[in-house]
């Protein structure tokens, strides 16, 4: 898969994303755009193009990040915790500081997810049997209980529509003024590429990465500390993405290798490539309505896990 195609794919995608919606939008019409037009396009349809490729690109990226760390194809913000323990962080912020601002919440959606994420970390320490699927399981496991806890502070504060609603992966709701929290994710990117090098050689085992001149510890917080702070801006944002950090991670290493920093870019594309696809399927499906993002990502990328998991002997 050459880097031009989903560069390609990208700009054809963006562009189509642009010109679906309720309102009649053509291409002709950028030639004398009216007023309320014009609005739906900057107070909309581009911040939501936007977030819908930053989103796609981080997690990704956030994905990546888990499964070099780890050394384990199938692990990811989905599988390990991440995500769950960043939910019940939004949950905590609003049963404690109600009328907290975003920037707040996502400090403190990001510890915990930060703290869900370093406990799975030592779960795997702990764990002998490390089969390339047992060790996901485990993942989805310690994920399902800090769930259940989420679901049982939620229900007991009768807050459980509001996480329901609010954290539901959809891109409907992204306006001007309420996705710019998501820009956080590109320094973070960034840095992610910066130390690109260092993960692939911190994946090799601390061992190995000590006896290079690694001080692999310090590798490994500032790996797991990129993957908390996209994951809990991505959800303060978005919502709940499930699969993404999982499937095109492992999509791009089968054509392209186990080198971090040769498979970033490619990571990146595909990602924002597959969700943009994902959004305009589901915003056309039951046209005018549409489905949340989650739901359409989420079904395609449980039929590729399963995929990924049955060809586990030549992927994994």
């Amino acid at each position: 898969m050459k880097k031009r195609y989903l560069i390609a794919a990208l700009i054809i995608l963006s562009i189509t994303s642009l010109f679906i919606g309720v309102k009649d939008i053509t291409p002709l019409d950028l030639f004398k755009l009216s007023d309320d037009k014009v609005q739906i396009m900057l107070e909309s349809r581009i911040p939501r193009l936007v977030s819908i490729i930053i989103a796609g690109v981080s997690m990704s990226i956030a994905g990546l990040i888990m499964q070099q760390l780890t050394r384990n194809k199938f692990v990811s913000p989905t599988t390990a915790g991440t995500m769950d323990s960043a939910r019940f962080g939004i949950l905590v912020s609003l049963m404690v500081f109600m009328s907290a601002s975003p920037l707040v919440k996502m400090l403190i959606a990001f510890l915990f997810a930060l703290l869900g994420t370093y406990i799975f970390m030592k779960i795997l320490d702990q764990v002998k049997y490390k089969d390339a699927i047992f060790i996901p399981l485990v993942g989805l496991m310690f994920g399902g209980i800090i769930n259940s806890i989420t679901t049982f502070f939620a229900y007991k504060n009768d807050l459980i529509q509001n996480m329901a609603s609010w954290l539901q992966g959809d891109f409907s709701m992204i306006i001007q003024g309420q996705y710019e929290l998501i820009y956080l994710s590109i320094p973070l990117v960034i840095i992610a590429y910066l130390y690109a090098n260092k993960f692939t050689v911190a994946g090799m085992g601390e061992e190995i990465a000590v006896n290079l001149g690694l001080k692999y510890k310090q590798v490994v917080n500032i790996g797991l500390s990129l993957v908390a702070m996209i994951t809990a801006v991505v959800i303060l944002t978005a919502g709940v993405i499930p699969f993404l950090g999982l499937i095109i991670p492992n999509i791009v290493t089968i054509y392209q290798g186990d080198n971090l920093k040769n498979s970033l870019s490619h990571t990146a594309l595909l990602g924002a490539v597959f969700i943009l696809a994902c959004d305009i399927l589901g915003r056309i499906i039951i046209y005018p309505y549409e489905i949340p993002i989650g739901l359409t990502v989420g079904v395609i990328g449980s039929a590729i896990f399963i995929y990924l998991l049955m060809r586990r002997k030549a992927y994994a």
